[in-house]
């Protein structure tokens, strides 16, 4: 208790900043999309019990998984009735308290490699990062799956630190052919019946169609009136009654298995206490993002490394309930598992986002950056003592392989495969690297092995410290827009300006609305460029909010608000008066326009 006492003063001080601050952060442009796709996941569950419907497509976002997004909507409607916070800022308090759990798993798993002291600096220095500290209030999708990636990762690994060996000696002939059997049954009548889904529903349209036409089939002999009713009404009655009578047998075959399990063979029950936790995580995760079985492979490839074969039991019963949790919480593949989860992972590995990609003052497609996009983003928005340390870091480790093997393995598989894998397949990439965020962890830890090398207590803290002044200068400059944060290796935000992506999800619209909500008479008319939804949900009530998203537009207005991405500054109303600028140091993020 006493190594975790630091960890935990930490975090309590970092809720406590956070709880003070939580009212600067503007909504991102993403929230409102996501927060749809949030309410109609929600409401799937009552959809496919009565009706037998998922009514979520592509165009809803049906590709992503929306786990969390669904936790976030569910846990706001709760804390509304209670609070006074907006739910907008209710929103930024769960993504943030989300990072700060991922900010203890990431100190718990650098305990494994680092001594207390030195997790602790890696840890401090993770968490101080300007970027990340930003995207902690404001990413409902990429911190929050750097957060459960950690967590999946940690008690996956406690998981397979109690793998014990399962024996079947003492078992008759008969019990061990009475559990494979049962155990086959259960894998090849169970998934089908969830796999074929739409197939089913298919060949059940097929039956009732033709049951109207006269033939004879198991549908014309049950249901008298078949040429009579509406073909629909059939569909969905017998599509109904399939759904919930695979629920009752799935949930009774299930039964019925761990109770012959741990009637015959006890002993493979130890296995479900410590599986359960770590499996509903990955499924979790990977609910919440494609990618999310990536955790579980670095999970895997632990396991056969301490473990063998001996894991493979462990990690079967892991994977099974990862995948049921995945299926249970991601409504768009109730339909068509296989089908839509195939789909999904091809849809987001060559997503096709169509706005440019600001690199070093030149436009891109996100999907034909130039190979050096991520290596350089990586070098000017993490701070400048950060890749120092991890180089120095890998060196360390690689002289001291014999007791830095596994972390170097374990850095090669987390970070550097991905990394070059990312690079070399001109992976779409946009708002700089948030979607990769998940991979940087081990590069803080190899920051870690620097502050181990330092053996007197004092020179080891007071390094940590000089390493942190950058990260902690740069959120008290940079607030609440940290997430546009570039070190000095380009010359800052200033530097940064016109040539990089700044305030890209419109967060300083919240500052904007403030402003001309302080000096705009009553009923003044205001026109929004871009994002106008994150500027109206702060405006007063009164004002008069167009957009480029509106069909009828005023003869005149008061006010223009417009964002400096895509230079909308320069294009709307060019000739107006700039009467309010939102900017950090000389770069400028939104601007307030008289006509």
């Amino acid at each position: 208790m006493k190594q975790k006492t630091p960890i935990i003063i930490i975090l309590i001080l970092s809720l406590l900043v956070g709880l003070l601050t939580l009212t600067h952060y503007g909504e991102s442009w993403d929230d409102l999309s996501l927060q749809k796709y949030g309410n109609k996941s929600l409401e799937a569950y009552h959809m496919w019990a009565q009706q037998g419907v998922v009514k979520i497509t592509d165009e809803d976002l049906g590709n992503y998984g929306p786990s969390y997004v669904m936790v976030v909507t569910l846990g706001t409607r709760l804390l509304s009735a209670v609070t006074p916070l907006s739910l907008p800022d209710l929103r930024h308090l769960f993504y943030f308290i989300t990072y700060l759990a991922g900010v203890w798993a990431f100190y718990a798993l650098g305990t494994r490699w680092l001594t207390p002291n030195a997790a602790l600096g890696a840890t401090l220095l993770f968490m101080t990062q300007p970027i990340l500290w930003g995207h902690a209030f404001i990413n409902p999708k990429d911190t929050p799956f750097l957060a459960f990636f950690l967590l999946s990762v940690f008690f996956g690994f406690n998981m397979t630190d109690s793998i014990k060996p399962l024996l079947f000696d003492s078992l008759t002939p008969t019990a061990k052919k009475t559990l494979t059997l049962l155990t086959a049954l259960w894998l090849f009548s169970v998934f089908p019946l969830f796999i074929f889904t739409d197939a089913f529903h298919a060949a059940l349209a097929n039956l009732v169609h033709a049951a109207q036409l006269g033939q004879t089939n198991i549908i014309s002999l049950i249901a008298s009136d078949i040429r009579t009713a509406a073909p629909e009404i059939y569909i969905q009655k017998y599509f109904i009654l399939f759904l919930r009578v695979r629920a009752i047998y799935f949930f009774l075959f299930t039964s019925v298995l761990l109770y012959i399990h741990r009637k015959i063979h006890p002993s493979s029950f130890i296995l479900y206490p410590s599986v359960l936790l770590p499996a509903l995580l990955l499924g979790f995760t990977t609910s919440l993002r494609i990618l999310g079985p990536f955790a579980g492979l670095i999970v895997a490839y632990y396991a056969f490394r301490i473990a063998g074969k001996k894991s493979l039991p462990t990690l079967t019963a892991y994977a099974v309930i990862a995948i049921v949790t995945m299926y249970l919480t991601w409504p768009y593949l109730w339909t068509n598992p296989s089908g839509h989860f195939w789909g999904s992972l091809k849809a987001m590995s060559e997503y096709p986002w169509t706005g440019a990609v600001l690199y070093n003052g030149v436009e891109y497609a996100s999907t034909a950056l130039p190979y050096s996009y991520l290596p350089v983003l990586f070098g000017i928005q993490l701070t400048e003592p950060v890749w120092a340390l991890a180089i120095a870091g890998v060196v360390a480790s690689v002289i001291g392989l014999r007791a830095k093997r596994e972390f170097i393995e374990l850095t090669i598989l987390w970070f550097v495969i991905p990394y070059v894998g990312f690079i070399i397949l001109h992976s779409a990439l946009y708002d700089n690297f948030r979607q990769v965020i998940f991979i940087l962890p081990p590069v803080f830890w190899m920051a870690g092995v620097m502050f181990e090398k330092i053996k007197n207590t004092k020179w080891q803290m007071a390094l940590v410290a000089l390493c942190l002044i950058p990260g902690i200068a740069g959120i008290i400059r940079l607030h609440p827009y940290e997430y546009i944060y570039y070190n000095s290796f380009v010359g800052g935000v200033n530097g940064a300006a016109e040539r990089f992506e700044l305030d890209y999800w419109g967060i300083s619209y919240r500052e904007a609305a403030e402003v001309v909500n302080g000096i705009a008479p009553a009923n003044s008319v205001i026109w929004v460029e871009g994002p106008a939804h994150l500027f109206e949900l702060y405006a007063r009530d009164d004002l008069k909010i167009y957009s480029t998203h509106e069909a009828d537009r005023a003869e005149r207005y008061d006010y223009v608000v417009a964002t400096t991405r895509y230079n909308l500054d320069r294009a709307s109303y060019p000739d107006a008066k700039i009467i309010y600028e939102i900017k950090r140091g000389d770069a400028i993020l939104t601007v307030i326009k008289q006509p």
